[in-house]
């Protein structure tokens, strides 16, 4: 599939034409501040909406003041927000997309002195960790003020030039999506009851906008296909109240998966590519208006099968369009290989979630466009890396762009370093995309590459580089504990690539992230394993989003995991721990060490003094995941 027919045809949304049939989709960005768009906001959505995207909805937009909740949130609750909010649309504009606000009342309400509540349409709060503070139910009278508020809202968002406003009802934290759901609403009242009660909110809100802005104006609302919470709305429910917004005047339907607060894995990389994409094809069977689907869908020849199968109108791109703003432009011109990927790692929801600015794995510019700038160089050098892992692998693409003579040289037959070993372990295969890419970068960018390279001071010396950049990596640390060096002994690397077998009850000395990936690979083999975690937390140096999925796996897989257990002794037949001062034996025929990295600096410290230039990035500098070694070579790169 070279040329992407259905994608790039053009669409209407009510009177709105779009471009191309990809949405970038409203997500919490964290680049606002004090409710108001910023720079930064813009620099991100620029390189999106010049990267060829049809449509971008920003937001979410509170119609109502929240406390500037989440942080870096942007409001459309007062009039003087329309000045900035207009610079923002015409900057769009400009860059050839069409842009909607997403506007949402949340379940934050201010007092007469200043301070928030928590509000819902009954007592019943959203909580995966059962620590929220509980809600109180709000009035008809306060119901009628927030339905008011939507009307006001996208009265502002049409006089400050936005195309489009689209009605949020997901998530939750999202008054919409409260009363939509059972889960939420237990109203005896007319908002409560029945599915046709539950939607009563949402339809009034709906018709307090089209008061405000015209029937004509393009209306979208974003719904979760299914809760996936007890008790909550199920698909079925869904496509009743699909038919009853577009009645309404809704022009299209964005179907989303779930709640925030699901116990379901949506978007993590365990999760197959498009497995949501049925909700949106099933409500599309019930309404005669453009249906956007999307999650999980990284690849835009995906994409046009989708669009081909009729099972959308419309997808809906979002982490995709963080990992590489040119995605769009890239699948339009069939350069499908130099589309940067992205892994399902959930670094930019981790940021949201725990209300920061947006991050990426694979794109460290992203959120700081303005500051990662890339620059053609005026005076171009000779750069000499070591080490074809990520952080050396980016290190060379920036430099390259910039216009420098870049050799990269690796020791091992293939480029990739750690990323090698990264995709053993079970659901991580979407990270062998990451390898591919910068790979194929080096190729494209003409940097000399040079495998099963063993390189040393001296070579480095003679080649006579104007910069050394040293990525040589990090090596697994060998523990001070009395039998690990005993022939039942080995290490998770060497477990992970098949280079050690182990026996059948195998224990895991060390339940970091590492640890726990090599329990589960060694566990669907039929191995009976046991963590042994010195600290209070399995799994502790797991990003939030990723780590409750993993510790379902583990206990799926009837994984013991043992914490606070710090190792004492490795003997022939088990291993000895000391838990709060008492000594306690764990039997298995295998330990297998997963204590951490240590840094490998050797050749580094062998060139202090005896290169012009000498940098050391990722893993050789210290120790971390992709995230780092990919923002520490554009880093230095950038700036030489």
């Amino acid at each position: 599939m070279s040329r992407l027919q259905k994608l790039f045809a053009p669409i209407k949304i009510g009177k709105m034409e779009l471009k191309n049939r990809i949405v970038m989709p409203a997500m919490v960005v964290g680049l606002g501040a004090n409710d108001m768009i910023t720079d930064r906001f813009k620099a991100f959505y620029t390189e999106r909406a010049r990267g060829g995207v049809g449509l971008i909805v920003v937001g979410l937009a509170t119609a109502t003041y929240s406390g500037s909740f989440p942080p870096g949130s942007i409001g459309i609750y007062k009039d003087e927000f329309i000045p900035s909010l207009c610079d923002f649309t015409k900057l769009m504009h400009e860059c050839g997309v069409k842009v909607a606000i997403q506007i949402s009342a949340l379940v934050f309400l201010a007092r007469d002195d200043g301070s928030l509540e928590l509000v819902g349409p009954s007592d019943i709060s959203v909580d995966r960790h059962r620590n929220a503070s509980k809600l109180r139910a709000l009035s008809i009278n306060e119901i009628r003020q927030i339905v008011e508020a939507y009307g006001e809202a996208a009265r502002r968002a049409k006089e400050a030039g936005f195309d489009a406003v689209e009605i949020n009802a997901i998530a939750g934290t999202s008054l919409a999506s409260y009363f939509l759901s059972a889960h939420t609403n237990k109203r005896t009242d007319g908002y409560g009851g029945n599915i046709e009660n539950r939607a009563r909110f949402l339809l009034e809100c709906v018709e307090s906008v089209k008061q405000e802005v015209g029937k004509d104006y393009p209306l979208l609302c974003r719904v979760s296909g299914a809760d996936f919470m007890e008790g909550g709305n199920a698909l079925e429910d869904t496509k009743i109240v699909a038919p009853m917004i577009e009645r309404a005047g809704i022009h299209a339907i964005n179907v989303s998966t779930g709640w925030h607060e699901s116990p379901v894995p949506f978007i993590q990389m365990s999760v197959p590519r498009a497995n949501w994409l049925y909700l949106a094809e099933e409500v599309k069977k019930v309404v005669n208006i453009p249906v956007i689907g999307g999650t999980r869908i990284p690849d835009p020849r995906l994409a046009e099968q989708i669009l081909l199968d009729s099972r959308a109108d419309l997808v809906y791109i979002a982490r995709a369009l963080i990992a590489d703003p040119e995605w769009p432009n890239k699948a339009k011109e069939g350069r499908f290989d130099e589309i940067r990927p992205c892994t399902a790692c959930c670094t930019c929801f981790d940021a949201a979630i725990e209300h920061g600015s947006i991050t990426c794995s694979v794109n460290a510019r992203a959120g700081r466009e303005a500051e990662y700038s890339i620059e053609p160089t005026g005076e171009p050098k000779k750069v000499f890396i070591v080490g074809g892992g990520p952080a050396g692998m980016e290190a060379a693409r920036v430099a390259a762009m910039r216009g420098h003579h870049v050799t990269l040289t690796d020791s091992k037959s293939q480029l990739g370093g750690q990323l090698l070993l990264a995709v053993l372990p079970p659901h991580k295969e979407e990270l062998g995309n990451l390898t591919r890419y910068l790979a194929g970068q080096m190729d494209k960018l003409g940097v000399k590459v040079r495998l099963e390279d063993e390189v040393d001071a001296k070579i480095v010396e003679k080649a006579k580089p104007d910069v050394v950049i040293i990525a040589t990596g990090a090596t697994p640390i060998k523990p001070d504990i009395p039998g690990a060096k005993r022939e039942n002994v080995v290490k998770a690397i060497d477990v992970l690539t098949g280079q050690k077998e182990v026996g059948k009850n195998v224990l895991i000395v060390g339940g970091g992230m590492v640890g726990c990936e090599t329990a589960e690979f060694l566990a669907e083999k039929g191995k009976r394993v046991t963590i042994l975690e010195m600290l209070g937390r399995i799994g502790a140096d797991i990003e939030r989003t990723n780590r409750w999925v993993i510790m379902g796996r583990l206990r799926s897989l009837g994984i013991r995991m043992e914490r606070n257990a710090k190792v004492e002794e490795i003997i022939e037949k088990g291993v000895r721990v000391n838990r709060d001062g008492s000594i306690e034996f764990f039997e298995g025929d295998s330990a297998v060490l997963a204590v951490g990295m240590e840094p490998n600096r050797r050749l580094a410290q062998e060139l202090e003094g005896k290169v012009r230039m000498l940098h050391v990035v990722g893993d050789s500098a210290k120790p971390g995941k992709i995230a780092q070694a990919i923002e520490s070579g554009l880093r230095v790169a950038r700036a030489l």
